[in-house]
């Protein structure tokens, strides 16, 4: 049950009046939720999207494998508020000596172009993932100004003298058993070494010992090496990695032969281009939730859904402080969105991920309205910003 409260003891951070305008088309509001745990407490985002001044779009630091809090990508863009978005690569505790790429889960598209494909499931973090849903799930708004939830495949290939080799991955912190991934400037100076660890299924397996890396420059093989390398790529450059047989097909490529690769994600259902889209799972598709949701463990949540056709977004953050730490279910967030008017809604990264900010209008940087629950911003590497042009 939502009750708009003034939460007990400490307020959260910048508390704000029920549906305070943040700018045109877009207000803010708290409120209190009864949930099983413990009473939390919801910070949320209304835009309208049918607003010809207002617009959402990825937040993300510039490069796949790299992390910035919400409210440095969101004064860095401009943007009015903006939240936290996918899950992605924050630890590797399972390959002492691979570094952590902080690289996201999921698909992810920022203004129209395509950054990142989503790794195997099995290489995922976060909570379970509900009955018939995978890595590929994204919401996102396409150009029509609407929202919806899809799912985004890579769809592409590696032309060689041999023939065409399909592709399996593109700027992913983990490769396909088997694949040649492509990596580009988009990615960053990341180590490429963590793609090959692990399997589709388990996580923790070991790195792959049969590897092999090739850099085009120009469309032309200018260098192999055995192993996956770091450093930034080029803007002309692209290095593929291959592990067991794909790295068994690059290496009957020979420096200076002519390769092409191409990429792109497929849309499972729209046939309109995406603006920007996102990684996390969906917990409410027409009306409904979605079977097998978890009503067991609590936690800080974010989660984004719509309303009216997709031109009305809500974007919701619970607060970290100690009063409301219980959070919610991944059941019960789902129920709290269909409250609050959502025909879908799509679970982003929660815990002390979880962040929520706006900009006050003349203000010069945006304020953290809730309380993260790590007791400061922990960065991430890519959110939902919402930008005005009034």
């Amino acid at each position: 049950m939502l009750a708009g409260a003034a939460p007990a003891g400490a307020a959260p951070a910048g508390a704000a009046p029920v549906g305070r305008r943040i700018a045109p088309g877009v207000t803010y509001r708290q409120f209190d939720v009864d949930a099983a745990a413990g009473t939390a407490h919801a910070h949320l985002l209304t835009v309208d999207l049918g607003n010809p001044h207002v617009r959402v779009g990825l937040l993300h630091p510039g490069a796949v494998a790299a992390r910035a809090t919400v409210s440095r990508l969101a004064d860095s863009a401009g943007a009015v508020a903006g939240v936290n978005g996918d899950f992605f690569h924050i630890t590797e505790t399972q390959h002492p000596g691979v570094e952590a790429t902080g690289a996201p889960v999921g698909p992810a598209v920022a203004d129209g172009q395509v950054l990142k494909a989503a790794v195997p499931k099995g290489q995922r973090f976060g909570p379970a993932l509900p009955s018939g849903t995978n890595t590929q799930d994204v919401f996102g708004v396409g150009t029509d100004r609407r929202a919806r939830l899809d799912r985004l495949s890579l769809v592409g290939s590696v032309g060689t003298p041999e023939g065409r080799l399909p592709l399996k991955g593109l700027n992913q912190y983990a490769l396909p058993l088997n694949s040649v991934g492509a990596f580009t400037a988009k990615w960053g100076s990341a180590s490429r070494v963590r793609a090959v660890c692990g399997t589709d299924t388990q996580r923790a397996a070991p790195c792959s010992t049969d590897t092999y890396e090739v850099k085009l420059e120009g469309g032309r093989v200018a260098s192999v090496s055995d192993a996956p390398g770091s450093g930034s790529i080029p803007a002309d450059t692209t290095v593929l990695v291959g592990r067991e047989k794909g790295a068994q097909q690059l290496r009957e490529l020979s420096v200076g032969d002519p390769v092409t690769v191409t990429h792109t994600l497929a849309a499972a259902t729209s046939g309109v281009p995406y603006a920007f889209a996102v990684g996390g799972f969906p917990v409410l598709r027409d009306g409904e939730p979605l079977s097998g949701l978890d009503d067991v463990t609590s936690a800080v949540r974010t989660a984004v859904g719509f309303r009216g056709g997709g031109q009305q977004l809500l974007i919701l953050a619970l607060d970290g402080a100690a009063d409301y730490r219980t959070g919610m279910t991944v059941a019960e967030e789902a129920d709290t969105m269909r409250t609050l008017g959502a025909s879908d809604a799509f679970n982003l990264d929660g815990g002390g991920s979880t962040e929520l900010v706006t900009r006050d209008e003349d203000a010069g940087a945006v304020t953290v309205r809730n309380h993260p629950s790590g007791g400061a911003e922990r960065p991430v590497p890519n959110g939902i910003g919402v930008f005005s042009t009034a």
